[in-house]
């Protein structure tokens, strides 16, 4: 497809819904080949079958995050199958809502290691294509990465760490004409609010957040410009 991503080949994690999802499409649509990244096979074909339904491009890479070696191992498979990646958008995640005396270690380390480790993991991986393109990383936060939230203690945490990272890695890649922005969001509609915030009144849908990663994925003069880098965008609706 023709658009300002033509060319471009973009990376997005937990694509098989979700925010995900609706990054994908808005990917393709600009005309980026999207390597579509999950756990769930079926749901991932189903998303590379919608993309292809309007003339986009996608491939479905059955991984988990929170793998160091199989995240290693899809970001290998990925360079022999499609264009070296210039966009990375980590969008797996993982909720917990609990009272934190009852959170169990293995609880804990989950929502941890998809949250921050798989953005860490991911990123890392495709390193080697983005300091060579000047490539693009746009790391799914929170609005729970700025702020506290009662029971959500690990989530929190996880986002923070994001955060973090986001503007870390923003300095340390500046030199490098790799730029590194977050988006946290707030309420959006999906499975995954309905799963921490029970009761949830969502102001904004996927392809809200969507819209601001792929504005972040594309370069002047339709996009951010290269000089964006370790910002933090707050979409709450």
């Amino acid at each position: 497809m023709n658009g300002p991503l033509a060319g471009v080949t973009a990376v997005v994690t937990g694509a098989s819904r979700g925010i995900g999802r609706a990054i994908a499409h808005r990917l393709a649509s600009a005309g980026a080949e999207v390597a579509l990244w999950a756990r769930d096979a079926s749901a991932l074909g189903g998303v590379a079958a919608e993309i292809e339904s309007f003339g986009g491009r996608a491939r479905p890479f059955v991984v988990d995050v929170t793998d160091s070696a199989a995240v290693g191992a899809a970001a290998d498979l990925v360079r022999q199958t499609m264009a070296p990646a210039k966009v990375v958008v980590n969008n797996a995640g993982a909720v917990l809502r609990k009272p934190t005396i009852a959170i169990s270690d293995a609880e804990w380390r989950r929502v941890l290691a998809v949250n921050l480790d798989g953005t860490f993991f991911v990123t890392r991986a495709f390193l080697v294509d983005l300091t060579r393109s000047g490539g693009r990383v746009i790391n799914i936060a929170s609005i729970a990465g700025r702020e506290g939230t009662p029971l959500l203690a690990a989530y929190c945490a996880a986002k923070h760490g994001v955060v973090g990272l986001t503007r870390a890695l923003a300095e340390e890649l500046r030199a490098a004409k790799v730029s590194v922005n977050a988006i946290c969001p707030g309420s959006v509609d999906t499975a995954m609010l309905r799963e921490g915030l029970p009761g949830a009144t969502p102001a904004m849908s996927p392809d809200d957040i969507a819209a601001a990663a792929v504005f972040l994925a594309t370069p002047p003069p339709y996009g951010a410009p290269d000089a964006m880098t370790g910002s933090c965008l707050d979409i709450f609706g």
